[in-house]
């Protein structure tokens, strides 16, 4: 006679077994750590890092293929891939050494977690969630800086900067200004509502725009702030939206203009770094940076088609120095982001940076709040990436990388669920 009790357990395993295989447990916890970065990537670049790599690890097992060929056959998914496929290639034509075609790589990787965002956030409701941490982890490194500017008697006051907790004032402000248009836009839509916290909201906001203006500025962001300004306008009110922005943007640096000793030092300091320059000096960081851009257009014309290849960048410098070369004047990073492409993967992949720039900015062509958050992160890089190579560098390129994948997954998964809506009707 069989013992049934005996093998009850045995059986209950097997019956577990199923579900042991069916990863969709794994989901809440990917979904989570995607906050977790959100929350740190102000902060910390290795915890930022650390949790990229656990957030894969649970991710990779959750998504179907299905979902997954969607977004990679999709444009805003497909491009990033795509770029990254060239940079792979130009490694086969760059006459450098192994360890500089890697080196040269390794700025294109995070360009592929860009669909596997969309996939993960278009499925999902928790894409708010990663907006809202992110925002207030923002916050807490705002107050932490004005805390820095305002409290006296501090012995430690910031990391080589007044006011700059952590990394750098460039990424500070850039922060700053991200959240600070999308609060912006948040009590644009409470204020068409009749609600009262859109003044709470904008207030923030403002809080904000102060600590660019009187902390710590980033000339680069001065240009992100009024390129945002103008979209915002047009965004809510059209062309006249627009024009309306600019004069108020005017008004207000015209204001901040007269009460801000350190907004006025360094904007001059940036015009007399033009006026200075002599066509060969390399001494300042405008003459840095059109030192590089002129002979980065030289390079390029030699290579216009397909570039010098992935990681060429540096020995192209080298390769232009003289004895009478200043050393500043060689570089690895021309900070420029179309130049960067431009000189290793030449018109061709220039076209497809572009193109991905495009396709993410179609992707938040819709008047919701969401939509413009998207549009906000994306204006921010191309219009930063003018000045710096920001989708190569760690926080910036991740922030893009984050931003567009959460952003635009969640706007998918809205116009998903307003077609079902639609077609129950």
């Amino acid at each position: 006679m069989i013992d049934k009790d005996r093998h009850a357990p045995k059986a209950d395993a097997i019956k577990r077994f199923p579900a042991l295989l069916d990863h969709r447990w794994l989901e809440p916890i990917s979904d989570g750590l995607v906050v977790a970065v959100a929350v740190s990537l102000p902060w910390s670049t290795s915890i930022t890092a650390i949790l990229i790599v656990l957030w894969f690890i649970a991710l990779v097992s959750t998504l179907d293929a299905a979902s997954l060929r969607c977004e990679v056959m999709s444009p805003p998914g497909g491009l990033p891939i795509l770029l990254w496929a060239l940079g792979a290639s130009g490694m086969l034509w760059a006459d450098v050494s192994l360890r500089e075609h890697i080196a040269g790589l390794n700025g294109f990787h995070k360009l592929l977690f860009v669909p596997l965002l969309l996939a993960q956030f278009r499925r999902c409701r928790h894409g708010k969630w990663v907006i809202l941490g992110f925002f207030a982890s923002s916050a807490a490194l705002l107050v932490v800086s004005w805390g820095l500017m305002l409290v006296p008697g501090l012995s430690w006051r910031g990391k080589e900067v007044l006011g700059v907790p952590v990394k750098d004032y460039i990424l500070q402000s850039e922060l700053f200004a991200i959240c600070a248009f999308g609060l912006i836009g948040q009590a644009a839509c409470l204020w068409r509502t009749r609600d009262r916290l859109a003044l709470l909201i904008v207030l923030a906001a403002a809080l904000f725009i102060a600590n660019i203006l009187y902390v710590e500025t980033a000339r680069t962001t001065l240009i992100v702030m009024a390129v945002l300004m103008c979209l915002f306008g047009l965004w809510q009110f059209g062309w006249k939206g627009a024009f309306g922005a600019c004069v108020i943007g005017i008004i207000l640096f015209g204001a901040a203009w007269m009460t801000s000793p350190h907004l006025r030092e360094r904007v001059s300091r940036a015009i007399e770094q033009v006026q200075s320059y002599d066509g060969k000096s390399v001494n300042t960081p405008v003459g840095q940076r059109f030192e590089y851009w002129k002979k980065s257009l030289k390079f390029v014309a030699e290579a216009p088609v397909v570039g010098h290849g992935t990681g060429s960048i540096p020995q192209l410098f080298r390769r232009d120095a003289t004895p009478e070369t200043h050393p500043l004047a060689i570089t690895g990073n021309p900070h420029n982001q179309v130049l960067v492409v431009a000189l290793e993967l030449g018109v061709v992949g220039s076209i497809v940076l572009f193109a991905m720039w495009a396709s993410h900015l179609a992707l938040f062509c819709e008047h919701t709040l969401i939509a413009w958050l998207g549009l906000v992160v994306v204006v921010q890089n191309v219009v930063a990436c003018l000045f710096h190579s920001h989708l190569f560098d760690f926080t910036q390129g991740w922030l893009y990388v984050f931003g567009v994948g959460v952003i635009g997954g969640t706007v998918l998964h809205d116009r998903d669920a307003a077609e079902r809506a639609n077609a129950r009707q």
